[in-house]
Formats: structure tokens, C-alpha cells, sequence
């Protein structure tokens, strides 16, 4: 079987995914079943009933059933994906930890734990504990080998040039966003938030990437993906909800151009070698280098290398001698002269070669 892009297949998670070709997506969002073992129904205090607490795909006859259907789908996950690729998995206390086990023991390699903070939780209705005011996500490589996409720099700047945090304040889908049924009720039970799946979406993949949910519901993954220019598939048990998901997907305009470039670390742009200024002559051999207050300053010489008195090496080994230091950024700690005669660090150099060589 041929992997299709922009579908939702019609089938039972385990089946499909075993007839989709090896190493063909870049990552998994997998919302599984919970295995509430709530032990019936749910009402609220005015004898209402708590949607999606004892639907048939939730139900197994024991944790043996559930740990077993767990260990499928995951190794199928596992062969679908490419080798850098990466999975992300949500659950609640009722499964994570044993979804977060078999994970490991299927080859799985741990990245983090994500907490969803729910803004507007539902209230406990059974039992007297803590109210249930989170979800966990477990983000996972497919080994220990894997260079996984994370845009670190993309996240930083969402969150106001501040770490992004493993700890998520979301609110639960409600209003115009929650999709309604034939009869103005709620069409699935646990809806997740399309901000919760931009996010993920946003922080582990590129445009382009192939984005696989095996359990997809009502297509909240593959709306997101679509939006924010990503290829999506998803697998799906229930008609119903594949015609709510495609009626959703046919009304989104996905995102293009630069409103879907996001802010890039230096590590994430191609590498250019000092020496490519030399040979292209946005430099010479010969010319002088300075550190910022003009207290030390090398010659450039043919192969890029630097001199400095009886010193030689890169621009990053002569730096660091001339400081002292074990270490040393060549680019910010070097200097050329402009012809005005103000000094600018040759990282404005290697900016501008990018920008002409179409390598931004």
C-alpha cells in the first residue's frame, strides 16, 4: 500500500497501519484510547451524562488487552516512521504510564514529558480526589540514534524570547472551534484543542512533513497540520467522524509563504565556512581583523586561517588565544573595516553571502 497524503483512511488503527509502507512519515500524534475503567457511566450533579466515559472503543477486558493493543500499534508506529522521525503520545493517569513503558520496550527514546494544563477542567463527578486538571503528552524519538526535529528558536520566540516550557496552559475545545452532530450535540467526546496540536505540530516538524494520527476522530491533527502547511493521514474506525473531518478539512485555506517561516538559530542555518568569504572576496588575503576595541587584530591569510604575531589558526582557535580563553564565537569576536572605517563583526559578512546565496 502506497502512502496516500492528505487523507483520512477508514479502518481499525492496527490493520491500516500495518499496510503502510516502512520509515514514509516524519511523525505520529497518537491519542489512543484512555481505558477509563470507570466501571460504567458518569453523571453530572444534575443527572446528566458525562459524554465518551463507556464507548465501546474504550473498553477492554484487562490491562493484559490494553498493554497488548498498546504494543501493536506502537511497533506499526515504529516501522512507519523515518528514522529521524518522532511520536508524540496523550493520555491521561488511567494509561500513560503503561502506554510510556511499552513506548521504551518497543525501542522508543524519551525527549520529554509535556504537561497540558486545561484552563477550564472538568469538575470531578465520581469519587472524592484531586480535581483532573491535566493531561500528559510523552514526546518520543524512534531510537536513542534519531536527530529529531525540535525548533527551539521558533518556540522561544512564540513565548516571548523565553524557554518554552514542558508545562502547557491550554483550555479545553469549546464554542465555534468544538465540532456539533446532526442534532447540535457534541460530535466526539474528547475533542483535543487545535492549539494543543499547532503547538506540537509548530515545535517537531518542517513544512512539508508527513504527519500520521492512527486514532484520528474528528481530524483535529490533520486540520492543524493542513493549516500550518504540514501533509497529514489519518486513521479512522468511525464514518461518522471521517465525514465530520472531511467536511472540516475541505473549509481550511492552509497557510504559505513567509507566514509559515519561523524564527531559525544560527545551528539551524546551512553552515558557511569562513574561508568561503575569502575565496568568493567578500575578504582578502591580507586584510586586517580586529576584536571590538581594536586590542587585538590579525591578517587574513590565503586559506582562511588567521595570524596574529608568531600565532596562526581559525578564526574560533585564534580568538580564543588571543583572549585566552578556552574557547572563543570567531564570528562575533572579529571584526573587519568598513570603508567609513567603523568596525562590524564578519557574522554581518557570512549574514549577507547567505542572503545572496539563497542559503537563509
Amino acid at each position: 500500500m502506497d502512502l496516500v497524503r492528505n487523507t483520512i483512511i477508514e479502518g481499525e488503527s492496527v490493520d491500516v497501519l500495518s499496510r503502510l509502507p516502512d520509515k514514509s512519515v516524519d511523525l505520529v500524534f497518537a491519542d489512543p484510547p484512555y481505558n477509563l475503567q470507570l466501571g460504567g457511566g458518569l453523571t453530572r450533579p444534575d443527572q446528566s451524562s458525562v459524554a465518551g466515559v463507556d464507548d465501546a472503543w474504550d473498553q477492554f477486558d484487562s490491562f493484559d488487552a490494553y498493554d497488548l493493543f498498546t504494543h501493536q500499534w506502537l511497533t506499526e508506529c515504529r516501522r512507519v516512521l523515518k528514522d529521524d522521525g518522532a511520536i508524540w503520545v496523550i493520555g491521561s493517569y488511567h494509561n500513560i504510564f503503561r502506554v510510556g513503558a511499552i513506548l521504551q520496550d518497543s525501542g522508543f527514546w524519551i525527549q520529554n514529558d509535556v504537561i497540558w494544563l486545561k484552563s477550564n477542567p472538568m469538575p470531578n463527578f465520581k469519587g472524592t480526589r484531586f480535581q483532573n486538571a491535566h493531561e500528559t503528552l510523552i514526546w518520543a524519538a524512534k531510537n536513542e540514534k534519531s536527530r529529531v526535529t525540535f525548533n527551539y528558536d521558533a518556540l522561544k520566540a512564540f513565548n516571548e524570547d523565553k524557554q518554552m516550557r514542558s508545562d502547557w496552559t491550554i483550555p479545553l475545545c469549546t464554542g465555534a472551534e468544538r465540532l456539533k452532530d446532526a442534532k447540535g450535540k457534541k460530535a466526539h467526546p474528547t475533542q483535543k484543542p487545535e492549539a494543543l496540536l499547532k503547538r506540537v505540530i509548530l515545535a517537531t516538524t518542517n513544512p512539508g512533513d508527513v504527519i500520521l494520527d492512527p486514532f484520528s476522530g474528528t481530524g483535529t491533527t490533520a486540520a492543524a497540520a493542513k493549516m500550518l502547511g504540514r501533509d497529514y493521514v489519518g486513521i479512522e474506525q468511525d464514518p461518522a467522524y471521517i465525514r465530520l473531518s472531511r467536511a472540516r478539512l475541505s473549509a481550511i485555506t492552509p497557510l504559505n509563504g513567509d507566514a509559515l517561516e519561523t524564527q531559525k538559530g544560527a545551528r539551524a542555518l546551512p553552515r558557511v565556512p569562513f574561508g568561503a568569504l575569502v575565496e568568493t572576496g567578500w575578504l582578502k588575503p591580507g586584510d586586517r581583523l580586529w576584536s571590538p576595541k581594536k586590542r587585538h587584530h590579525a591578517r587574513i591569510r590565503v586559506d582562511g586561517s588567521l595570524s596574529s604575531g608568531d600565532a596562526t589558526g581559525s578564526i574560533h582557535r585564534l580568538g580564543a588565544h588571543v583572549m585566552k580563553q578556552p574557547a572563543c564565537n570567531g564570528w562575533t569576536f572579529w571584526h573587519y573595516e568598513s570603508p567609513k572605517g567603523d568596525l562590524a563583526p564578519i557574522d554581518l559578512l557570512r549574514r549577507r553571502y547567505r542572503q545572496e546565496m539563497g542559503l537563509n
